[in-house]
């Protein structure tokens, strides 16, 4: 079969240095969003930045991926909510994104067996090896997850 390749357009507008705004709209979704420098990199802050929008974009495809994952394997799940910290190293001028710890607790209907919750727990910690961010970024930044399964 031939590989298939997919597209996912964004297109930026900025003005100005550090102290500069901009705003980013999605292709495919239309959605937009306003952009700033945060404040401990000496920026206004007051919108969303790039740090914010790599741990997003990796929290997302977590959690989508954990979703189709849990579906397929008939897993009752009840809710998923998914905690996440990015972390940005600096040293003077040298700024390295280092690390995402995400965090999900995975509620399972009250009737979930043992083995569903072990389960559970098991494609929690896998789920990031199929998310297409966390394989994008694999190598580069340490990506750890931190699953609490409950029913």
């Amino acid at each position: 079969m031939a590989a298939q390749l997919h597209e996912y357009p964004v297109q930026v507008s900025w003005s100005g240095g550090r102290e500069g705004n901009g705003n980013a709209t999605a292709g495919h979704s239309g959605t937009a969003f306003d952009l700033a420098v945060p404040p401990e990199f000496q920026g206004p802050g007051g919108a969303t930045n790039p740090e914010e929008l790599l741990t997003s974009a990796i929290t997302a495809c977590y959690s989508m991926t954990f979703g189709i994952i849990a579906a397929n394997r008939r897993l009752p799940v009840k809710d998923l909510k998914v905690e996440a910290v990015g972390t940005v190293e600096q040293q003077g001028a040298s700024f390295t994104y280092k690390q995402v710890v995400i965090r999900p607790t995975i509620t399972l209907d009250g009737s979930a067996t043992d083995a569903q919750v072990a389960t559970a727990e098991d494609l929690a910690h896998k789920a990031d090896n199929y998310c297409i961010i966390t394989n994008a970024v694999r190598g580069k930044v340490e990506v750890s997850v931190e699953p609490k399964v409950i029913r």
